[in-house]
């Protein structure tokens, strides 16, 4: 759940750039530095809106009968690049994978229509990719990060029936309690003149002043969303930033890093007490160095009727690339204890 005007920050700040660019070359070439040696499969998925029919990016990576991931992005508005780096851990293993940009990212369609950029259209519209790609509960597995994560829980109340297994990355149950763990936490963790500066600019809603990115990007980002120096990060990881949809992300989240903005749709969302319900093998991945709070995703993967969790102890909210060591080891772990039936 990122700030978009963070995003367009970083990129001036720390990314090199001869002019503007094309989209759809930016993407080619990332995505063909990324998965030129691999078995792929792109398929453009249609899918039934209230508004109409549009269509969704997949590409699918590797051949597994049983083992099939679907990558659920964050943001929302972000795109498949946040798992770039699935390609160098995933297709060793013999598990196959879909990287997948939802209906108003990157290489999907992009209608200008708020009506459609709700959690439930977002349910039925997974649903709809699953159905398309033969995903079934013999080799179906969810992954989603963040706002991903939201999804992959609101798929599982709904339609958990389809599912071989469940994996929540770096995503609590409840958004009142991560703006508390924001505020109460993480906040006070930077020195106290800047907490104060930062919560002075958000109580006057002044979220374009380019001091409340100044001070995030130095106390905030580096620490708690990837814990690499800002020149350092991954291509896919720049690239992703740049294809934000800010018509999806600031409708659904807001501005705030701090929790989520008055007015945003998913203001007050909270299924602490629906997670006893989800009864599938279930992965709850969490970072010690997180904005989301490690002891509440703990305390999530014992709520459910048969979870595990996942701690990523040098990890952040992209812990597949601050702590890679971990995060995969895990999760591939997991995805292969569920398909022995040995979970």
């Amino acid at each position: 759940m990122r700030n978009y005007f963070f995003l367009y920050l970083i990129l001036a700040v720390v990314i090199v750039s001869c002019g503007p660019s094309n989209k759809s070359e930016d993407l080619e070439a990332v995505d063909q530095s990324s998965s030129s040696v691999l078995e792929e499969q792109v398929q453009m998925i249609p899918i039934k809106t209230p508004s109409g029919e549009f269509k969704v990016w997949t590409q699918r990576i590797g051949e597994n009968p049983s083992m099939k991931v679907l990558l659920l992005h964050g943001g929302p508005g972000m795109s498949h690049l946040q798992y770039g780096n699935f390609k160098d851990y995933f297709p060793e293993e013999g598990i196959e994978f879909i990287w997948y940009d939802q209906l108003g990212s990157a290489r999907s369609d992009q209608p200008d229509d708020s009506s459609l950029w709700t959690i439930e259209r977002f349910v039925d519209e997974v649903e709809q990719v699953r159905q398309a790609l033969g995903l079934n509960k013999d080799n179906f597995y969810l992954l989603g990060q963040s706002w991903g994560g939201m999804l992959g829980m609101e798929y599982a109340f709904k339609h958990q029936e389809n599912l071989k297994g469940l994996i929540i990355c770096n995503m609590m149950s409840s958004l009142d309690e991560y703006e508390n763990y924001a505020k109460e936490v993480l906040g006070p963790q930077m020195p106290e003149e800047v907490f104060a500066e930062l919560m002075e600019i958000e109580k006057n809603g002044d979220f374009e002043n380019p001091r409340y990115m100044e001070l995030l990007s130095e106390h905030h980002y580096p620490y708690h969303f990837l814990r690499m120096n800002p020149s350092e990060w991954p291509e896919e990881i720049n690239k992703m930033m740049e294809l934000v949809n800010p018509n999806v992300y600031v409708y659904m989240q807001g501005h705030s890093e701090f929790g989520i903005t008055p007015g945003a749709s998913l203001k007050g969302w909270d299924v602490r007490d629906q997670l006893k319900d989800i009864t599938v093998p279930t992965l709850v991945v969490g970072a010690t160095h997180d904005t989301m709070d490690p002891a509440h995703m703990e305390w999530m993967s014992k709520e459910v009727a048969n979870g595990r969790f996942l701690l990523c102890p040098n990890g952040s909210h992209l812990s597949q690339y601050d702590d890679p060591e971990h995060f995969f080891p895990g999760v591939i772990q997991f995805i292969k204890d569920v398909d022995s039936a040995e979970f």
